[in-house]
């Protein structure tokens, strides 16, 4: 059964002046629109949403042709650049906004949780705001009564509970807002980026609530998420989104194998003949994880060292300066981090090209696949730039080739440890 269904669906913006501009221009529009009852003329003007680029037309359009269905309890992952469309797909979807022309179609009660106090009146006690949000959902009183312990004690919350939100931390707003979007049986959960403003111990909740209510309770999920591990954790069914487009959609190893790649052959490595991650100075040129010494399209396998090489242009002098690489699982878990520093190379760097090489020993990881976040640092503090999921990379596993294989062992590295043994 279809829960969703995207028709043709479009939404135009205008970039600056809310108006068209004149008058003349606004009574035309109306004559138009209402009189004659004709389609408004300014949805033949407008330019893809490429944000990277000035362009000349004055309208853009946010989403272009959107059309996908989504089945009854699919976990859909929406993932793209910023400004793909991701978040107004979802508040077209939650009727925050109307589309511009098309049509949605949805079968069941909708939550969302799309920015940090959405859907919340900031005078109103926390309390007050679960039974106004279950209200607008259509619940009775009743329902919602029954739920609202599971609700408070899921937010951690309970302390503040009867405290006017507009007193929340962003943290505990968004714990709140979870709670109640997952917790008073709607039919579709719909989940926008704003988990990642909550700590891992949140996140990790959050992510195990949208399997349970997907698993177990059949519910249709659209989640939103520039982290891929957790994408590829939650999710079965993947949807990328470029420039305002549907680029792909399909299985969600595909589609986060084909986001991560970019225009690159292979996830492993990307390279940029013009650097498009860059900030203050500093412009990445080129990462890749290889086994060491070979070339990236090679297999890697976890019984041979394998190899982080970046390349980056600098261009102005830095006193300071050190990357650091956060490697996680494929749950998002970050399970180590590297950092060279003073231990490998003189923080100082001067203007031109430097190349990084990391070696990992073989028999360090686990098999299976490993996101890498960059954070590049200056002057020992907080890093300036900071690029989540930079590069990606899978190990097998040497036993499988053999047929040997007996599965996959628990954890995410694999110590080879020099056991003795001795018969008494």
């Amino acid at each position: 059964m279809t829960a969703i269904e995207f028709e043709n669906v479009s939404k135009q913006y205008r970039l600056g002046l809310v108006s068209t501009g004149t008058f003349s221009h606004d009574l035309n529009r109306w004559w138009t629109m209402n009189v004659l009852h004709k389609e408004d003329p300014n949805l033949k003007i407008g330019e893809t949403n490429d944000r990277s680029h000035k362009g000349n037309s004055e309208y853009v359009w946010a989403l272009k042709n959107i059309n996908f269905k989504v089945e009854q309890g699919d976990v859909i992952g929406i993932i793209g650049k910023n400004g793909a469309g991701k978040s107004t797909l979802l508040k077209l979807l939650s009727r925050v906004t109307s589309p511009t022309t098309g049509d949605i179609k949805v079968r069941g009660r909708i939550a969302s949780l799309l920015e940090v106090g959405t859907g919340f009146h900031p005078e109103m006690t926390g309390r007050e705001n679960i039974f106004m949000n279950g209200a607008i959902m259509g619940m009775t009183k009743q329902e919602i009564g029954r739920k609202l312990d599971e609700i408070v004690d899921f937010s951690g919350c309970e302390r503040y509970i009867d405290t006017p939100v507009k007193r929340y931390s962003s943290g505990m707003t968004v714990r709140l807002g979870f709670a109640i979007a997952a917790h008073l049986e709607p039919e579709i959960l719909v989940v926008d980026e704003v988990l990642a403003v909550g700590d891992a111990e949140f996140q990790k909740k959050a992510i195990g609530k949208m399997k349970d209510v997907s698993q177990g309770g059949g519910r249709t999920v659209l989640f939103v998420s520039h982290n891929m591990a957790a994408v590829k954790s939650l999710c079965k069914k993947g949807v990328l989104l470029e420039n305002g487009m549907v680029k792909e959609t399909g299985s969600v190893d595909d589609i986060v194998g084909h986001y991560l790649k970019g225009n690159n052959e292979i996830a492993n490595h990307k390279l940029w003949e013009v650097p498009e991650i860059k900030k203050e100075g500093f412009e990445l040129m080129e990462i890749g994880v290889r086994k060491q010494g070979a070339d990236y399209t090679e297999m890697m396998r976890i019984d041979e060292p394998i190899e982080l090489v970046v390349k980056y242009r600098i261009t102005k002098k830095y006193d300071q300066l050190h990357l650091t690489f956060h490697f996680k699982n494929e749950q998002g878990q970050k399970i180590f981090s590297c950092c060279g520093g003073t231990r490998c190379y003189p923080l100082e760097h001067q203007e031109g090209v430097y190349e990084q090489a990391m070696l990992i020993p073989a028999n360090f990881l686990n098999w299976g696949s490993y996101f890498v976040d960059l954070y590049v640092v200056k002057n020992r503090s907080k890093g300036f730039l900071i690029e989540d999921d930079v590069i990606s990379f899978t190990l097998g596993n040497r036993q499988q080739e053999l047929g040997t294989w007996m599965g996959r062992e628990p954890g995410d590295v694999t110590p080879n440890f020099v056991f003795k043994e001795t018969k008494l």
